[in-house]
């Protein structure tokens, strides 16, 4: 049992998704790995605190413990908190409960997500004497945690208990930083006049400008991003804050949970296979073919993508020199969902070319394993890509890349050559720069022997969470 577990040092990991339980997109896979990777170096006691939502796995959740509730205030309200627990594989999961905010049939986009995450925020400090756990580090994610460091440094400044804990505060996606009316600081927020400055910036409360002030260090998922949001280009409005806090800012590269995403032993795929013995990726690229109702052709490369159907995906790349690449032996697989300008286009090409391309709007995990596995190529074409995990996934399953110099795409992707590297990189963000890198490595594809070396040297990339969770220690170390 935990408690039986003697630690020197301590960690509050908040966020707002986290995989096996509920999850949107890239903070629910690091959510899920990360806390298990530091764990593993038994330097920390990791615990990780999430909301308790209605579409929280089933099967899970009837295996949560109940350890009692509180009463959270936020504001004028006094707010019910119920606490669960769940253990599994080292790491303690806490279940903040709470119906009026949480059981709703999504995670985000709600009217009041601001009160919901305020309320998620304070609870996560408010629990700590039921829960007998005061943590050295408290870890938050993205703007919905962001008012919990906020918290931290203002109304729990000095308490007993709280005053040694120190913040650190990641940035997934600088773009959604979660801004409100100034008219919300105390009334929402239930947040002091003196804290105003703190959060104002440009008209608005911006709840990411203020964790980012107060937190004692600033990470972001990739090295080059961290670099990046120093840019106006890149930092959405926020590159004067970035720039003050630049000497607390960092960047440390995400990884991926290979036990999860593993060739080896994944039932959602067609046929099993290891980067020593890759000759049944073969098996899985014809089972995508028929289940998809595409010609088996082993000479086509199937070239995939995996995204959110938004902008800064660099789907105005594809959109603009697509239809040039399908005049060639290839076949195309689209999986996703967004803007509905991006899902019309993929219908019309869909249909257009009904003996090369597919598009699949939805969000399905099963039908993504398939893709992964069965896909020779896989494009990320990003405009912006903090860390990226679609890439590191491809290439644990001998899918190459082909992706834009940014982000964590620069940071996990080193160009392909006959000795080295393990994708296509274009630099700038230009179609016909993207293009040619497709058609080089389709080219390249006809070259089997090559392509094979190609496939096992991207399988055999190491992209799990150890040494990113050893940089995150010794990034806890230095604040302590």
């Amino acid at each position: 049992m935990i408690e039986n577990v003697t630690v020197k040092k301590s960690v509050m990991y908040v966020a707002s998704e986290c995989n096996p339980f509920v999850g949107t997109g890239g903070l629910a896979d690091v959510a899920g790995s990360l806390p298990k990777a530091l764990q593993k170096t038994g330097e920390y006691d990791v615990r990780v605190v999430l909301p308790l939502y209605k579409t929280t796995d089933e099967k899970l959740r009837r295996q949560f413990r109940f350890i009692g509730n509180i009463n959270v205030p936020l504001g004028w309200r006094n707010q019910y908190c119920g606490v669960f627990s769940y253990f599994s594989e080292g790491v303690l999961y806490y279940f903040i409960d709470n119906e009026y905010y949480f059981k709703r049939d999504k995670l985000y986009g709600e009217y009041d997500d601001g009160e919901r995450f305020a309320f998620f925020s304070k609870a996560c400090l408010e629990i700590m004497p039921l829960i007998d756990f005061y943590p050295h580090i408290l870890h938050c994610n993205d703007w919905q945690t962001a008012l919990a460091p906020i918290y931290l440094k203002t109304l729990f400044y000095g308490k007993y208990k709280y005053k040694d804990i120190r913040a650190v505060f990641t940035i997934h996606n600088i773009e959604y930083q979660g801004k409100y009316g100034e008219e919300c600081l105390g009334d929402l927020f239930g947040l002091p006049d003196y804290t105003k400055n703190m959060l104002e910036f440009d008209g608005c409360l911006n709840l990411m400008k203020g964790a980012m002030e107060v937190s004692d260090r600033v990470t972001t998922v990739s090295p080059t991003y961290a670099r990046e949001i120093l840019d106006a280009y890149f930092a959405h409005g926020l590159e004067s804050v970035t720039n003050r806090n630049a000497f607390k800012l960092s960047g440390i590269l995400n990884g991926i949970d290979e036990d999860y995403y593993n060739p080896k032993t994944d039932g959602k795929i067609f046929a099993n296979y290891t980067k020593t013995s890759p000759a049944k990726k073969a098996e899985n690229k014809k089972g995508l073919q028929e289940m998809l109702g595409l010609p088996v052709k082993d000479y086509a490369p199937v070239i995939s993508m995996i995204s959110r159907l938004v902008k800064h995906k660099g789907l105005d790349l594809v959109t603009c020199v697509i239809e040039e690449l399908l005049h060639e032996d290839v076949q195309f697989v689209v999986l996703g969902t967004g803007d509905a300008v991006y899902e019309s286009f993929f219908r019309y090409l869909a249909e257009r070319y009904s003996g090369k391309m597919r598009f699949i709007a939805a969000f399905n995990k099963d039908l993504a394993a398939k893709i992964y596995a069965g896909s020779d190529i896989f494009l990320m074409p990003s405009k912006q890509e903090p860390c990226g995990l679609s890439q590191m996934i491809a290439c644990r399953y001998g899918t190459i890349p082909v992706v834009r110099k940014t982000g964590g795409l620069a940071d996990s992707i080193i160009p392909v050559t006959e000795s080295n590297g393990i994708g296509y990189v274009f630099d700038n963000f230009n179609a016909h720069e993207m293009l040619f890198a497709l058609k080089k490595a389709a080219d390249d594809y006809k070259n089997k022997t090559l392509w094979q070396k190609y496939v096992k040297r991207a399988m055999g990339a190491d992209f799990s969470w150890a040494s990113s969770a050893l940089e995150y220690e010794k990034l806890y170390d230095e604040i302590l």
